[in-house]
């Protein structure tokens, strides 16, 4: 379509690199280079393998020889050899070489596959692969969250016919085989809300059973003699025919044995079926198994990748069904050993976490394919054992470091990872809140760790840190520095301090190190006292400690205050906050002081302050040439600062000022380069106007714009000499303009982008998100929702308001758990879940909690145990809990945290004042908490029995934050993309996101979010240019990729289905299409309800496509419902509100009904004509549009006429009543889902792209307080807008 011109794609190429990166790192020149490195050509080699035909492999030379192994041991007819080496031409290969360094491998090459000895190590691997084969589409593992499985039901909905080509098995394309109508509680208005609903039943999950039973013997281990004949460990067998076998697995392969189950025989049986593979003896002695077993790997097989790939970290469900506990040898063997991880299947081999992860940092990063490698690192497997240790430490099973000491105060160490709890311990934080402030500086800490690790300055490490929040516990887990154990921590920090800035040190290597991340973190190099009040030169906050490891590595650790204080929640004695503040009843006490401002919050400080900056000296600029042409020099009142920036404020609103800003702001950028390059061309009055724009916004310097912040400014404990107190006075003064900043600007500028609909959320995860996202915190949500009522429009602003009551009052109930299940121990957990469930969300109005039975609690009681519980010494307080009691709780703490007023005294009042659904509100609670309970239908209004009984809870699993890992270089492709779609360069654009796309699967393997996006893009390009079967296959992998890395009801999953169903109306596949679009509307009624702008959208397809199948009635309950949805969060007289008459009218028309349809398309029209005025092409289509409708009335009616004055035989003219043509419905489609194609002329385009770039020129420069969208702009509902304009 557009630059067909080969040197444009080539300069597309280039303008690419350019904008694709805000500081071009060195070394990105050369980046077209490296892109052709990863691109290396592919070559086939030929496979032989034992028992089949020989089969050509494609692989490329950048693989490892294992991968081969992998996909052999993925391939249907080889899946069940584990044990085995490739050969070429007799010489076995090394698993770790990369193929391109193998001599002799070359395009034909044949590899020989070859059967190896078995060790216990290799036994067992064979043992648990064949498990996991038979196991393989059983959904077990995920609903228990284990493996990095989790749940997809896209197949169910699509029964599997997308094909890989996206092309339908053609059943013919008569319409009435599909059945259209929903079930009962999709349909508009319907106030029925099941769950059952959200995990339909699979077909292919009632396994075919292949064995009954699969255990490791009771004769387990070999004796020594047995050992020495090659046995390597026994298996005990029962096949679906119920045949009992013992099987020995030696260093040959798998025998049968003589043992039965009391009498150990371990002859060989005969006949023995000795195999080297397990599967091939069970196929000698069971016909059910060979049948079973090769049906199933034929389903295995046929089943989507990305339903069966491992998501990098684990996704937990919050509902499930009721499974039989079947009999798992490997799941037992795993319960009993401890497995950390792929590689070691014998106990006692331990992974050095913290040599791993460090020496990933220290690969080299010149360019982009060492940049892939070091990006790859180890961090999910880290996530994934430092979870399972913070569990374990938490249930009891883990022997404490420390262990005499008060459970509290305990530290753990398992698998090489240590464990602390979020208590204060040893008074740490006294002054900063105690254990409220032990709780939150954790997370603060991870998040100063993510941030170094961004920053990513070589010689300068930190720990792998996850946190991990289980059963109202806070468990901190950290990799271990080398040698840190052995000594006193006294003498191994070299750095910072240990008791909160009384005896501080500093370290000139720290210094060096750290001075590197100052200017991206905004950190200032500041000096404190130390308590023989000595100066002391840091350049991070004080608690924030330097120690070199044993391997020689500078660690940074204890980084929780990264960032600035919240001044808003940080009262200080005698220090007066800004108006703005004090407006919103700032500053408050918070809980602890440790809040402070986010990294987001920060950046857009600092860029808000740079515009003005900006600005400031354009004006002064602009004001001395004025007076030099009017008094050749004498400067009248140079523009202070102070009244500079109230001009500032005013100088753009008139619009003939432009022009000259525009050029003043280049040549201020101009100005402030030579000066900061220390030139002497520039005349003092010059350097004078950088000055004052420097002072007026509080640059730290003042001859450049550099604004940082003093991380120890207002923290307890922490004394500045006497030498610095002018740059604490502005540091102070800086940190309240960022707290002001905040209120002032970023809260409006969010509730704003809620009005827009630019920012859509969903759900209480999407709110957070948004939030995060413009640097606000979560503790700012009750002013949030307070700034929300007081807005003029407060009805479109209904489902934000919904959504923030919501997560307030979970958000609330969450607090309280926490501290509830700290009382309970194990054996009364699901008991005191279903009994807190109740309190929440059930109408029953006096719940009555089960203790454990007395017959389980021993009678003889041992009055001298010690308590481990690690609560209160009460373990049944929790028992006393009541509904009122609960409510009234939820209430004050929204209260004292939130600062909101809740008007609800129980779970009624809060779904009928705020119109909230129960169901929303569990979902939104276990998620919070990590609750998982039995998929069925639950009654909350029923007066008379409670909602949950203990049965009910099946599980509860830990809610864990990471450090995710970024993949740079794929993100600025990513980023390219974006903006050269933008542009209109669509093919450049495709090709940009092509080579994202190969590089996050490069760092993140196959499964993961960012790579969900780049599909989602590429498929909404590919159907833009035409290519509606490609756009269907990248969807599917973008819905699928959904479901399984963010959870089957994300409100992200529920967008990737409604883009999925329109690319399969394109392709033709109808009622594929519908069932898509019902599931996205059950999804979107479960997690939200129906009333909601998203919601409009929705309905509108639904009503297009039953248009497009003719069920007129149908469609207009789902066109009227967007009608009405549309026209309140839209406003009646918008655009998207006439487009929705318009759809509507088109629906009456095709039923005859032509008085609806004028009546429709008049209030459509109208809406056209006042907007965009007589001339506009959309006003005109419409009163076409009218005057055919009132044809159309005028011949029925005339009809109807004849009918009655000549009864039966009256001539009839014959009416034209025609179905609409699918293309004209695509095209509506198209419309509402903001798709546009538009077919121009070669010319037209570089006009196009020429006025687009002018404008965006433009628009930078005056863009003051626009922060930017991170949001992917091709996905901005807005397309309407377009469309009619």
């Amino acid at each position: 379509m557009n630059g067909s011109a080969p040197h444009e794609s080539l300069r597309g190429e280039k303008d690419a690199r350019q904008n694709g990166h805000e500081e071009p790192d060195a070394g990105e020149d050369g980046n077209d280079q490296e892109v052709i490195v990863i691109q290396d050509t592919g070559f086939t080699v030929k496979i032989c393998a034992p028992g089949i035909e020989p089969f050509s492999l494609q692989v490329s030379p950048q693989e490892m020889v294992q991968e081969i192994h992998q996909v052999l041991m993925d391939r249907e007819d080889t899946c069940h050899r584990t044990c085995f080496s490739l050969q070429l031409d007799g010489n076995v290969l090394d698993n770790f070489a990369e193929l391109k360094t193998i001599e002799g491998l070359q395009e034909g090459s044949l590899l020989k596959v070859v059967e190896e000895p078995y060790t216990v190590r290799e036994a067992r691997i064979h043992v648990r692969h064949i498990r996991d084969l038979l196991k393989s589409l059983d959904p077990s593992d995920a609903f228990n969250g284990v493996d990095c499985n989790s749940l997809s039901f896209l197949s169910v909905f699509t029964e599997g016919d997308l094909g890989d080509s996206g092309k339908r098995k053609k059943k013919g394309t008569e319409m009435e085989q599909i059945d259209c109508t929903p079930p009962e509680h999709i349909l508009p208005g319907s106030k029925e809300r099941p769950l059952c609903a959200l995990q339909p039943q699979n077909r292919d999950w009632k396994p075919l059973q292949c064995l009954k039973v699969l255990t490791m013997s009771g004769w387990n281990p070999p004796p020594g003699n047995r050992k020495m004949h090659g046995d390597l460990m026994y298996l005990y067998v029962i096949t679906v025919e119920d045949r009992h076998v013992s099987i020995t697995a030696s260093t040959r392969g798998f025998y049968l044995n003589q043992s039965t189950a009391y009498n150990f025989n371990p002859k060989p049986a005969n006949p023995s079926f000795l195999s080297h593979s397990l599967v091939e003896l069970l196929n000698q002695i069971s016909p059910t198994f060979k049948k079973n077993f090769s049906a199933l790997q034929k389903k295995r097989v046929q089943r989507h990748p990305f339903e069966r790939i491992a998501t990098p970290f684990q996704v937990y469900s919050w509902t499930a069904p009721q499974a039989e506990h079947a009999m798992d040898c490997v799941r037992a063997e795993d319960a009993y050993t401890s497995r950390l991880g792929y590689e070691e299947h014998i106990p006692g081999q331990t992974r050095d976490w913290n040599e791993e992860l460090q020496t990933t940092r220290e690969l080299p990063r010149k360019n982009l394919p060492e940049r892939l490698l070091r990006e790859r690192g180890v961090h999910s497997d880290f996530t994934a054992a430092a979870t399972r240790g913070a569990m374990a430490v938490i249930d009891g099973n883990v022997m404490a470091i420390n262990p005499s000491e008060e459970t509290k105060m305990q530290m753990f160490i398992w698998n090489n990872i240590f464990f602390s709890l979020g208590f204060d311990v040893r008074d740490h934080y006294k002054d900063f809140g105690g254990d409220v402030a032990a709780y939150v500086a954790p997370t603060n800490d991870l998040n100063g760790v993510r941030t170094y690790n961004a920053v990513d300055v070589e010689g300068l490490y930190t720990l792998g840190t996850v946190v991990v929040d289980y059963r109202g516990y806070r468990v901190t887990a950290q990799s271990i520095i080398p040698g840190i154990l052995e000594r006193e921590q006294e003498q191994s920090v070299i750095y910072g301090s240990i008791d909160f800035g009384k005896t501080v040190v500093s370290h000139p290597k720290y210094l060096e190190l750290l001075e590197k991340t100052s200017r991206p973190l905004k950190i200032q190099k500041h000096k404190v006292l130390n308590d023989k009040n000595e100066e002391v030169e840091l350049c991070s906050s004080v608690e924030c400690k330097g120690i070199i490891g044993n391997d020689g590595r500078h660690y940074i650790l204890d980084l929780l205050r990264t960032f600035p204080p919240d001044l808003n929640f940080l009262p200080v004695e005698g220090e007066e906050m800004p108006e703005e503040c004090k407006k919103m009843g700032f500053p408050k006490q918070h809980r602890h002081k440790l809040c402070c401002l986010r990294q987001e919050l920060v950046d857009a400080f600092v860029e808000h302050r740079y515009l003005l900056f900006m600005k400031l000296a354009a004006l002064q600029l602009m004001q001395q040439k004025a007076n030099k042409q009017e008094s050749s020099g004498a400067l009248e009142n140079g523009a202070s600062p102070e009244n500079g920036t109230a001009e500032s404020e005013k100088s753009e609103s008139d619009d003939g000022k432009i022009d000259d800003n525009v050029t003043g702001l280049d040549q201020v950028k101009e100005l402030a380069e030579t000066i900061a390059s220390d030139d002497g061309t520039v005349d003092p009055k010059s350097r004078e106007v950088i000055r004052n724009a420097c002072k007026a916004v509080g640059s730290i310097s003042d001859t450049s714009f550099d604004i940082r912040f003093n991380p120890d400014i207002f923290s307890p404990g922490v004394r500045f000499p006497e030498s610095s107190k002018e740059e604490v006075q502005d540091q102070k003064q800086l940190l309240k303009d960022a707290a002001a900043f905040l209120l002032s600007c970023q809260i409006p500028g969010l509730v704003k982008d809620c009005l827009d609909h630019t920012v859509l959320p969903m759900d209480g995860a999407t709110l957070a998100e948004a939030m995060h996202q413009r640097g606000i915190n979560m503790r700012y949500l009750g002013k949030v929702i307070n700034f929300i009522t007081k807005t003029p429009g407060r009805a479109q602003l209904d489902h934000i308001f919904k959504i923030g009551i919501s997560e307030l009052i979970t958000r609330s109930a969450k607090h309280i758990f926490k501290t509830y299940l700290q009382g309970v121990e194990l054996s009364g957990l699901s008991a005191a879940i279903s009994h807190f469930l109740n309190c929440f969300l059930s109408s029953f109005p006096n719940p009555i909690a089960h203790l454990p039975a007395d017959e389980l609690v021993s009678k003889k009681k041992n009055k001298k145990r010690k308590n481990r519980n690690l609560g209160n010494a009460d373990n049944t307080a929790w028992a006393s809990m009541t509904p009122q009691e609960l409510w009234k709780n939820i209430c004050s703490e929204a209260k004292n945290y939130f600062d909101f007023s809740l008007e609800c005294e129980n779970a009624d009042q809060a779904a009928e004042v705020y119109n909230l659904q129960k169901i929303t509100l569990l979902r939104e609670i276990s998620l919070k908490t990590g609750v998982q309970i039995l998929l069925k239908e639950y009654n909350f209004d029923n007066r008379h029995k409670p909602t949950f009984t203990e049965e009910d809870i099946l599980n509860i699993f830990p809610v864990v934050k990471h450090v995710n890992p970024k993949a740079s270089d794929a993100f600025h492709f990513f980023q390219s993309g974006q903006a050269k779609v933008q542009q209109g360069f669509l093919k450049e654009g495709c090709e940009l996101i092509n080579e994202a796309l190969n590089l996050f699967n490069n760092v993140y393997g196959a499964m993961h979010v960012e790579i969900c996006a780049c599909l989602r893009l590429l498929a909404r390009l590919n159907y833009i240019m035409g290519d509606y079967s490609e756009a269907l296959s990248n969807q599917q992998k973008a819905v699928l990729m959904s479901e399984r890395v963010l959870g089957i009801e994300h409100p992200n999953t529920i967008q990737e289905y409604m883009h999925l169903a329109l690319y399969c109306f394109a392709n033709s596949q109808l009622s594929t299409a519908l069932n898509l679009l019902y599931r996205a509307r059950y999804l979107m009624l479960l997690v939200f309800g129906e009333d909601h702008p998203e919601m409009a959208l929705l309905d509108n397809n639904i009503g297009l496509v039953l248009h497009g199948v003719m069920e007129y009635d149908l469609s207009l309950r789902f066109l009227e419902n967007a009608l009405a949805i549309s026209s309140k969060y839209h406003g009646s007289k918008s655009l998207k509100v006439a487009l929705s008459h318009h759809l509507v009218a088109r629906v009456y028309e095709s039923k005859a009904e032509f008085r609806s349809a004028l009546q429709h398309e008049k209030e459509g029209y109208t809406i056209y004509k006042n907007q965009l005025g007589e001339h506009h092409e959309k006003t005109k289509e419409s009163s076409e549009y009218l005057k055919y409708l009132t044809q159309q009335a005028v011949a029925l009616q005339r009809t109807m006429n004849e009918i009655y004055k000549n009864g039966s035989n009256a001539n009839i003219m014959p009416l034209k009543f025609t179905a609409p043509s699918m293309a004209s419905i695509l095209e509506q489609l198209n419309i509402i889902n903001g798709i546009l194609f538009i077919p121009l002329s070669q010319k037209d385009l570089e006009n196009l792209k020429a006025e687009v770039q002018r404008r965006q020129q433009l628009q930078e420069s005056i863009k003051s307080k626009e922060k930017k969208h991170k949001g992917s702009p091709s996905d901005a509902a807005g397309g309407q807008q377009e469309a009619a304009g």
